[in-house]
């Protein structure tokens, strides 16, 4: 009975160094913000200025054109560095994921399209965290950004205010990657149709058509349902997405974030796809 007593105490030791090594080999807050923002998430694709070479260095984060959707709004991406002046510096957590989650700053203004507010509500309560952790340790950049217009109503609210958001399960590869396209890098929003009352995720999920009005011209989202990529393989699908490269060799434009999407891990790509494959044909 002893050794029985021993040996259970030295297995429950082990099992504890076990655990605690576990955690600790976990990635942290920032190490998780820091792959989100640079690959999937990509905030920066709107919020970080841009040039004729790409992206402005040392902008990281300061906000960004005018996105325009004639004629209901003029949307300009604020400022979301720690700048206490010109963008979130003084702002606390809650805030931040307040404007993130809920579409609602500090002053209680509510924040309106293009930021994907109905699919962020349901970003994971971690990985919120992770990406404020991001925000808090970007370069704070002193830059003025005009107020978005507006010639439509803005909703008092996005819903009723956010719970606990659990982690989604990463071992399930449909459900992570309905959770990548949708809350974490709003693929949906981009490749769906809009019906009366935004995006129609019920009747036309995935199924392309919705213009984009930018200085070059005006761009249309693919349809990435099996009736719009349901001949390509996954090779393809994936350097369509990595590197803006279609199967005959044509070339994709913005605003697909593919130097964001480059950074994507094989496996949340995997998942990615296998959720693309399985929508309905639209």
């Amino acid at each position: 009975m002893d050794i029985l007593r021993n040996g259970l105490a030295v297995a429950a030791i082990a099992g504890a160094l076990f655990a605690a090594c576990g955690a600790q080999a976990e990635e942290t807050l920032l190490e998780r913000g820091t792959y989100l923002m640079r690959s999937i998430v990509a905030c920066g694709n709107c919020h970080t200025p841009k040039g004729p070479e790409g992206e402005l260095p040392g902008m990281e984060l300061a906000g960004w054109a005018e996105i325009e959707s004639n004629p209901a709004f003029t949307a300009s991406a604020p400022n979301i560095t720690p700048d206490p002046e010109t963008g979130i510096g003084g702002w606390t957590d809650r805030q931040i994921i307040d404007a993130i989650r809920e579409g609602r700053r500090p002053d209680g203004s509510i924040i309106g399209p293009p930021m994907p507010i109905a699919l962020y509500r349901g970003l994971s309560d971690r990985d919120v965290q992770a990406i404020v952790a991001y925000m808090r340790q970007v370069e704070p950049v002193n830059n003025e950004v005009p107020d978005s217009v507006y010639n439509m109503p803005l909703p008092p609210a996005y819903g009723p205010p956010v719970g606990a958001v659990p982690e989604p399960d990463r071992d399930d590869r449909l459900a992570y990657g309905a959770y990548l396209a949708g809350p974490a890098g709003h693929c949906i929003e981009c490749h769906s149709p809009m019906g009366p009352k935004g995006p129609d995720w019920e009747n036309r999920l995935g199924a392309g058509g919705l213009e984009f009005h930018l200085p070059f011209g005006t761009v249309v989202s693919t349809n990435i349902t099996p009736a719009g990529i349901g001949d390509y393989s996954d090779a393809e699908v994936e350097r369509m997405i990595r590197e803006g490269v279609r199967p005959d060799g044509s070339k994709m434009l913005p605003p697909m974030p593919y130097g964001y999407y480059a950074n994507i891990s094989e496996p949340d790509m995997d998942a990615i796809i296998a959720f693309l494959r399985s929508l309905p044909e639209k």
